[in-house]
């Protein structure tokens, strides 16, 4: 099923690195972009139900969230990513609209250090953080209203592009480079991860307004890379070498040492595409100060 006609698509976290991505995206397949209020506050269940009885829309993409897994305040995780999206749906029935699709953006963390790689949707939840905790906690919940709105839940593995923030590890490495620093201190640079470039995941979200109702999909490449490679390839390309010092501090002892990706059921949704080559996503970032946007 592909959508044929514009759609008007409510859009949380518009303003966030994802968000802005997938806005960008959505005008350029003819949709329009829905912005929630000015103060919008996921954890204010009844300024939700007042934003939204005001607004007029299609769909939802949720992207909303607090999704740095370092983040200081391990409740924040909940009070957002878990009750802030039970407010969220609820403030979606009450306003009465009849809405196609209802995007809700989970994450690859949930799988944990699963033994099995590729990861297919159906291997069982082991968070090993409060931020993959209180995504599962959130799939958990939304589950209560399946019957009700019509659902998709996207679990994104590791992506990266310009304009992301310096605490992400690929952004960071990519900042020492462009700065041309002598030593970069990092954690554990033998970890493998499914990384993909921001807009082709912007990309596959505007795709996923299609997907039948009910549908969990993994969002990634299918294809582990390790720090390590990454770094040789931005000396590679930048022509700077850099020495790596492994800080203990940033060495998690509930660090997923492996998260790839199965990208069976995302192909047989929306095909394979056209993808770029992880080495194009990086020397795209490179390219510039890796700021939104190009």
């Amino acid at each position: 099923m592909s959508i044929t006609e514009p759609r008007r698509v409510l859009v949380t976290g518009a303003g966030g690195f994802t968000g802005r991505y997938v806005c960008e995206a959505l005008e350029a397949a003819g949709h329009r972009v829905v912005l929630p209020a000015e103060r919008f506050d996921l954890a204010d269940a009844a300024g939700l139900r007042d934003s939204l009885a005001q607004a007029e829309f299609d769909d939802v993409i949720h992207l909303a969230a607090i999704s740095f897994v370092g983040h200081a305040d391990p409740t924040d995780f909940y009070r957002v990513n878990t009750a802030g999206t039970t407010n969220l749906l609820e403030a979606i029935q009450a306003s009465g609209r009849d809405v196609a699709r209802v995007i809700l953006a989970s994450s690859a963390n949930i799988y944990g250090n699963n033994p099995v790689s590729p990861i297919e949707e159906e291997a069982a939840p082991a968070p090993v953080n409060h931020y993959a905790t209180s995504k599962v906690a959130m799939e958990l919940m939304a589950r209560q209203w399946r019957d009700r709105l019509p659902l998709v839940v996207t679990r994104p593995f590791n992506y990266t592009g310009r304009g992301q923030g310096n605490q992400f590890l690929v952004p960071k490495i990519v900042d020492h480079f462009l700065r041309r620093e002598p030593v970069i201190e990092l954690g554990n640079i033998d970890v493998t991860r499914d990384f993909s470039d921001v807009r082709d995941v912007a990309a596959i979200y505007v795709q996923l307004l299609s997907a039948p109702a009910g549908t969990v999909v993994n969002i990634c490449s299918g294809v582990g890379r390790s720090l390590r490679s990454i770094l040789d390839h931005c000396r590679e390309v930048s022509g700077h070498d850099i020495e790596v010092r492994v800080n203990p501090a940033f060495v998690r002892a509930d660090e997923i040492r492996e998260l790839v990706g199965s990208d069976r059921r995302l192909a047989g949704l929306i095909g394979q595409g056209m993808r770029r080559p992880f080495g194009e996503t990086l020397e795209w970032m490179l390219e510039a100060d890796g700021h939104f946007p190009t």
